[in-house]
């Protein structure tokens, strides 16, 4: 079943965070930007409002919650309604899929990798943006999940667990990227870095 109540109710509380954390989104995208390839057919999985696949020129799109998809496809996708784990998308019709912040909200993380792989044409990639449940931060949204709109059903992962769940879907050839990385003092860094276990925000690739 998609998580899709808070995002219809409160689309305009969530495109208000990207206005009031633009650092925050910037270095995101840069993460993202990083590791996406940079040519191919695209496609967002959980696309939302746009936010993530039209800086990177992506105009197609998956996503389940109406409001969210009108606000896509005014930012130019084509954006299509439905879930991660039952794509209405031709077998290897993709060079590449994004999905970001969306692992935490599908109901069957393996059979949404395991779609995505059945979409994504031999040599293609996936890459997965994601709270690391193992950071300062992702342990803030852990324990404040309850009273969140939009966390209250979330499941949060691990970068490891994740990487666990791709392997387990056929997919290989892993390469990372971290940002919202924090000095001594808990200040943000301007940094984007390879890896993971210092960021909050995990960028992982894997190619089918």
């Amino acid at each position: 079943m998609a998580h899709t109540k808070a995002f219809d109710l409160y689309s305009s509380e969530y495109e208000q965070w990207f206005e009031k954390n633009r650092e925050l989104y910037r270095l995101e995208i840069e993460a993202v930007r990083q590791i996406l390839p940079q040519s191919g057919c695209g496609l967002e999985t959980g696309a939302g409002s746009g936010r993530f696949a039209v800086p990177f020129g992506i105009r197609l799109g998956i996503e389940p919650s109406e409001a969210m998809a009108r606000i896509a496809m005014k930012r130019g996708m084509a954006t299509a309604m439905g879930v991660a784990e039952n794509m209405p998308v031709k077998t290897g019709s993709c060079d590449f899929v994004l999905m970001v912040t969306t692992v935490c909200f599908v109901d069957h993380i393996l059979q949404t990798f395991m779609e995505t792989k059945r979409i994504l044409k031999s040599g293609g990639c996936l890459v997965v943006g994601l709270v690391d449940r193992e950071s300062r931060l992702g342990q803030c949204y852990e324990q404040r999940r309850d009273s969140s709109r939009f966390y209250a059903e979330a499941t949060f992962y691990s970068a490891d667990e994740i990487v666990d769940y791709l392997r387990q879907a056929g997919f290989r050839k892993f390469e990372t990227r971290q940002t919202l990385i924090e000095d001594e003092n808990q200040a943000l860094t301007d940094l984007v870095l390879p890896g993971t276990g210092r960021g909050a925000f995990v960028v992982i690739k894997a190619i089918v």
